[in-house]
This record gives C-alpha cells, sequence and structure tokens, in this order.
C-alpha cells in the first residue's frame, strides 16, 4: 500500500471541496448589492439539484415508461402543493404499478 499515494489523494479531495466554499467568502467581501446577482444565486440550489436528480429519475426505473409516469404524477402532485409524504409514496406506487403493467403485457 502506497501512503504517500492515499494521502495525497486525499490532500487533493480536501482542496477540491474545500476551495469553492472558501473562495467565494475570501473574495466577496461586501455585502451584493445587485438586484440580478441576488436573484441569479437565489435560484441556484434549485438548479443543481434539479440537475443531479432529473437524470436519476428516468433511470431509476426498468423501464423509461414507468419513470416518466412517476414523475408526471409527482409534478402533478406537487403543482397542487401536496407535501412530500404523500407525493413520494404516491409517486412510487405508480412506479410500481407501471411497470407490473409492462411486466403483464411482455413489454419488459
Amino acid at each position: 500500500m502506497n501512503y504517500t499515494r492515499i494521502l495525497l489523494a486525499i490532500l487533493v479531495m480536501a482542496l477540491v471541496t474545500y476551495l469553492p466554499r472558501m473562495l467565494p467568502l475570501a473574495i466577496f467581501q461586501k455585502k451584493i448589492q445587485n438586484r440580478f446577482v441576488k436573484s441569479f444565486l437565489a435560484y441556484v440550489p434549485y438548479a443543481v439539484l434539479a440537475a443531479m436528480t432529473f437524470p436519476e429519475i428516468l433511470y431509476s426505473t426498468s423501464h423509461l415508461l414507468s419513470a416518466a409516469a412517476g414523475m408526471l404524477v409527482a409534478l402533478v402532485l406537487a403543482y397542487f402543493n401536496k407535501g412530500l409524504l404523500n407525493l413520494a409514496p404516491c409517486s412510487s406506487a405508480v412506479v410500481f404499478v407501471t411497470e407490473q403493467g409492462l411486466k403483464w403485457m411482455g413489454m419488459l
């Protein structure tokens, strides 16, 4: 086991995760006054979350049709302001029922 290589890898990973968090605090000393920049930064967490979860939603099931059905139910329930405790089991149930139907029809 090469301990030098392991320690170097840990150091690089620490820098890669620490620098993006530390640099904005070190660079921007004053409060951000620009309305455009403030509104842009307000939407960044939602955009990152969507970019990370959307592909996983489509490819986490056996068939794209069942994933699309579950996502459609989740979007409709979210549109009507239903909570996560309603949304998650309902969309999971739709995915399960859709996959069982696909198996029954011989599409899976």
